[in-house]
């Protein structure tokens, strides 16, 4: 019984020690280049002096360093950007900088230490207690990097790390192209930040250790890349009952070690473990697959707004003699993504758990344009992708591969993931460009160390490859990569690493969306006529559809200085903040609503038009769904800097009512009117026919009358859209010049109402001169939190009254008066009918005293303690 015991305490021991992995981000410092005579064997000896170096930014860029340490103004704001020295007129060594840390660390008994670094932009050389670790040169800003250290660690376990950074070898001259001059994209790394018509060149071009740095430690055994696959075969419904599925696990299993070690390999999901003997050769790494296991009755993964995301926890681990030499934990989905060809719009169709899925989709490029990621700060953003009711996010190529955690996030909200790699139409040479300073045959080629590239998507794909939300590969935006990567990459890397997603050769190609119209295949991407989204029609899958997307006046405060707070005119040049800032016009859509007096009365015309712009992009698509189109991916719902088009919610995570204008639109259950022809349409993405559903429509002229046009029961079929009625005729007999309002419900057997859609309407003319004329109301706002974190925000609208109009409910810090960011809410930029109330649900973190502020269209802004 002590033998046992001991060895059962030795085992734990052991398990113990095999989990150990922990991140090296802080109590770092950094020095330039110039200002350091060292080489990396001496500055990373102990012995060597860093008092005088600066904190330094682990995982970040040096520009985030500098920012942090008041070298440089804060390039989001204002012109700032134009304050900071560009890497192309500096030279490379202005941003090259030496990182330092210092770290307690020692091995223990056959313990293996491994250092990780999951990304770093461009080239570095690393350096540990007075010896150089890496054997050649890293480069390559999308390449994960690990090496064994247990040898070089001091034996009183005080070490230094030194790791010298240097930017691309080509940063390309900001010139204002797309991707300045082009000649970023000669390198692995990231096209935007020589600029593009979205954003200003980023000064460093994210040179630095810019993800995350991880010391792991294990036994004999290293568990590398685990890869699972989940097949769920035939049609699936969301309840009930699951035919099996199977599951099929692989691993690469690292011995570092001169001697065989001999052990069980096993995984465990579900309760159920499969096991394998193994021998693994010394200094030798074998890729191993279990058998296949089938799963009864499995919990499945679906995407949002079609099932639940459930998640299962998966333990891969190596044992040998009882104890436990590494483990590799991961949360996997099951599900199958599939891809059939729809013959009637000549587009992609997608199919998850053999059910199609209309795709309502995003493009992102990326989070943070420093690349100041953090877990919180992708959990918010992608949980505004679920708010929206979108079910896509498609990876623009002129970015990265986006990290881990993004696709955790994605895995938790069930937002399908579309992953280009790293080319660009504009850089890669699709088309004739005079900013361009080569010409396309060579920039057709770039990168130019094609090599590099194939080993890069070789260790990208391991990376993500096992999430649940990943459904799609893209070799490039608007261009595929050269042949010899291309042909490598669909033939033989994807097969072989992951056999499961479907490859398009580039964004807008054929076999994605076939292009009778001529063109590039997607856009546009500026504001359009409402009417256009329903009545003309585009491709069959849009990969880029965009407009506007400019912020409330409390968005713009927090980039534009105030004297620069001039609105923008339909015709003319807008001030140069707001150009720097990317805007781009709203034509004339603005002006219905009333001459524009100032900032802040544009800004909230402008979120009119924002919501009325969204709304109708996606009921026009869903209008016309498995007709003339499988989806649509919106250019774009997020940015990563201060830019002012294209966007739902803004830098700073504060959403504007593009972001309710299209959560109206995508409902999974919805009701519309087409503003062509007045025509009430019925949607239902759901799987299963809709019976018994109450259709009302009414009116309100802008006294807040009451007109009854029809209540009816209708059903709808899975999947389906169905005209339903014409409100042409009963619009007309109303003859009201100044506009009208009108309300579409649908109602369930309990009178409880399951989508709730509110238009106003211009007059005759076009102009909305009854919104210039409503009278003001002054609705009951009550606000309550019975549970932390959840607020509910009431406003009732006496019965005599007019519409309250397009109401902002904002949450804030009950001190402070500021917003608090991010915050969830489940409608907002609503509209209150005379004798009704809504209430609306605020979610957020943190535990300080809140107050809500609503304002809208007629209603003065009113502030409230929450209860």
């Amino acid at each position: 019984m002590r033998k046992f015991l001991i060895l059962l305490q030795l085992s734990f021991c052991f398990f113990a020690n095999a989990q150990q992995r922990y991140e090296l981000n802080s109590g770092w410092v950094c020095a330039n280049i110039k200002d350091v005579n060292s080489n990396g064997n001496q500055i990373s000896a102990k012995n060597f002096s860093v008092n005088n170096w600066m904190t330094a930014t682990v995982p970040g860029t040096v520009l985030t360093t500098l920012l942090n340490n008041k070298k440089v103004p804060d390039p989001f704001y204002g012109m700032n950007n134009e304050l900071i020295a560009d890497v192309y007129k500096t030279g490379n060594d202005y941003y090259t900088y030496w990182f330092v840390k210092d770290f307690d660390e020692k091995v223990v008994g056959n313990e293996q230490v491994w250092l990780q670094f999951r990304g770093i932009n461009y080239k570095a050389d690393i350096f540990l207690n007075g010896k150089k670790v890496n054997p050649n040169v890293i480069e390559g800003m999308h390449l994960r990097n690990q090496f064994n250290i247990t040898k070089m660690l001091a034996a009183n376990g005080k070490n230094r790390l030194a790791v010298i950074v240097h930017p691309p070898d080509f940063v390309g001259n900001p010139n204002g192209g797309q991707g300045g001059d082009g000649t970023i994209a000669k390198g692995l790394t990231t096209q935007y930040t020589a600029g593009w018509d979205w954003i200003q060149p980023t000064r460093d071009r994210n040179t630095g250790i810019w993800d995350k740095v991880t010391i792991e430690k294990t036994q004999s055994i290293n568990l590398k890349n685990p890869h699972i696959v989940t097949l769920v075969p035939g049609k699936r419904l969301v309840e009930g009952a699951q035919k099996p599925a199977t599951i099929k696990v692989s691993v690469e299993v690292e011995n570092p070690t001169s001697k065989v070690v001999n052990g069980i390999l096993q995984y465990t999901i579900a309760g159920q473990s499969i096991k394998k003997q193994v021998s693994i050769e010394g200094n030798q790494t074998s890729e191993i697959s279990f058998a296949d296991l089938i799963l009864q009755n499995p919990k499945l993964w679906w995407p949002n707004g079609y099932g639940k995301q459930y998640l299962y926890d998966v333990q891969v681990k190596f044992i040998s003699n009882a104890a436990t030499f590494d483990q590799e934990n991961l949360k996997v989905g099951i599900r199958q993504v599939d891809n059939i060809w729809n013959e009637q719009t000549k587009s992609m169709g997608a199919y998850v758990n053999g059910q199609k899925i209309f795709i309502k989709g995003g493009n992102w490029i990326i989070s943070d344009a420093m690349l100041r990621f953090s877990d919180a700060r992708y959990d918010a953003e992608i949980r505004y992708h679920k708010d929206m009711n979108l079910n896509l996010i498609r990876i623009w190529g002129g970015a990265i591969l986006e990290r881990p955690e993004f696709y955790n996030a994605c895995d938790k909200y069930g937002l399908l993931v579309f992953q280009d790699f790293w080319f660009s139409g504009d850089c890669n040479g699709r088309w004739i460009d005079p900013m361009k300073k080569e010409d396309q045959w060579t920039r057709r080629q770039y990168p130019d160390n094609h090599n590099l590239v194939l080993t890069a998507i070789e260790d990208q794909v391991k990376m993500i490859r096992n999430h649940a939300s990943l459904a799609f590969w893209c070799g490039g935006n608007e261009i595929t990569p050269p042949e010899d990567i291309l042909q490598p990459l669909k033939n033989d890397i994807l097969p072989r690493l992951d056999g499961t997603r479907i490859l398009y050769d580039f964004s807008n190609s054929d076999e994605m969306s076939y292009n009778t119209l001529g063109g590039n295949g997607d856009g546009p991407y500026s504001i359009q006529n409402p009417v256009s989204f329903w009545a003309t029609k585009t491709f069959p899958y849009n990969s880029e559809v965009g407009s506007v997307g400019v912020g409330d006046y409390e968005s713009l405060e927090r980039f534009i200085p105030k004297e620069n707070m001039i609105a923008p005119q339909f015709k003319e040049k807008p001030d140069s903040v707001w150009d720097y800032h990317k805007y781009i016009g709203y034509d004339e859509y603005v002006n219905p609503y009333g001459k524009v007096k100032d900032a802040k009365d544009f800004a909230m015309k402008a979120q009119l038009v924002n919501y009325d712009q969204y709304r109708a992009l996606m009921e026009g698509f869903s209008s016309h769904m498995w007709e003339w189109y499988t989806g649509s991916i919106i250019w774009k719902t997020q940015n990563p800097w201060t830019a002012m088009r294209g966007q739902m919610y803004d830098y700073y995570l504060d959403p504007n009512a593009c972001l309710y204008g299209l959560r109206k639109g995508s409902e999974p259950l919805h009701v519309m009117m087409n503003p062509v022809d007045s025509m009430v349409n019925l949607v239902n993405n759901g799987f299963k026919t809709l019976n018994n559903l109450m259709i009302q429509a009414k009116a309100y002229d802008m006294d807040g009358k009451e007109y009854l046009s029809t209540q009816v029961f209708n059903s709808i079929g899975p999947s389906s859209v169905r005209k339903l009625f014409s409100l042409s005729g009963f619009l007309n007999k109303l003859d009201k010049k100044e506009g009208v309002f009108v309300s579409l419900r649908i109602l369930d057997e309990k009178q409880q109402i399951l989508s709730d859609n509110f238009y106003w309407l211009a007059g005759k003319d076009g102009e909305y001169k009854g919104l210039q004329k409503i009278k003001s109301v002054l609705p009951k706002i009550e606000a309550v939190e019975k549970v932390k974190g959840k607020v509910l925000v009431t406003l009732s609208n006496a019965k005599d009254n007019p519409v309250a109009f397009f109401n902002r409910i904002a949450l804030t810090d009950a001190v402070s008066g500021k917003r608090i960011l991010p915050a969830f809410y489940d409608d907002n930029y609503i509209s209150v009918l005379p004798g009704e109330s809504k209430t609306i649900t605020v979610e957020y973190n943190g535990n300080q005293k809140t107050a809500v502020e609503v304002y809208g269209w007629n209603v003065e802004r009113k502030r409230v303690e929450v209860n």
